[in-house]
């Protein structure tokens, strides 16, 4: 266990907290919920950058941070469904959860294939999460009638971060293309 990994352990454990926080029946219960997703967000960061810094980065560490991060980001998106309840969030939602299983999957055989650094983390991936995060932020720390200004801003981002979705998802469709087409010219057992 080192510094890296215990920070991933911490945000999720952060999860029970950040859903009973939303699901408080307080005036204050959104910007705490709020405030608990921000405090994943940084230890996200920072067990990456404390990885590198210190040279703790470990296949542990790599399997697990991923994990934690979008156990965090689809819980979040799930709530804000409910909450919301209108197909102006639901469908970007859909395009954003759907993407994340597209590309976990399509890494998990990459890897399997022994080509997993043709689909790693690109900056427009990086440039996606932060558009993301900010949006998650803003919508649910924002309460109709009270923050309508949040609402409007995080509604504009949770778009623009469904955009970078689809746009980042097709670049790690052509990073992978000539492999899933020569897998597919393959015979190989049914399924």
């Amino acid at each position: 266990m080192n510094i890296p990994n215990a920070l991933t352990f911490f945000r999720i454990a952060l999860i029970p907290v950040f859903v009973v926080l939303f699901y408080l029946p307080y005036a204050w219960s959104y910007l705490a919920s709020a405030g608990v997703f921000v405090l994943a967000a940084v230890t996200d960061w920072l067990d990456g950058y404390l990885a590198r810094r210190l040279n703790q980065s470990t296949s542990f560490g790599a399997f697990l941070d991923p994990v934690a991060d979008k156990l965090m980001v689809v819980i979040a998106i799930v709530l804000l469904v409910g909450r919301l309840d209108t197909a102006w969030f639901t469908v970007p939602a859909l395009v954003v959860v759907g993407r994340e299983i597209l590309v976990s999957a399509l890494r998990e055989w990459m890897a399997e294939i022994g080509k997993r650094t043709s689909v790693a983390v690109s900056w427009l991936g990086k440039i996606k999460t932060f558009v993301q995060m900010v949006a998650i932020i803003l919508l649910l720390a924002a309460e109709r009638g009270l923050h309508d200004a949040w609402l409007a801003g995080g509604f504009l981002l949770f778009y623009a971060a469904a955009v970078l979705t689809l746009w980042s998802a097709a670049a790690y469709l052509r990073a992978a293309w000539a492999d899933l087409r020569a897998a597919a010219n393959r015979a190989g057992p049914a399924n």
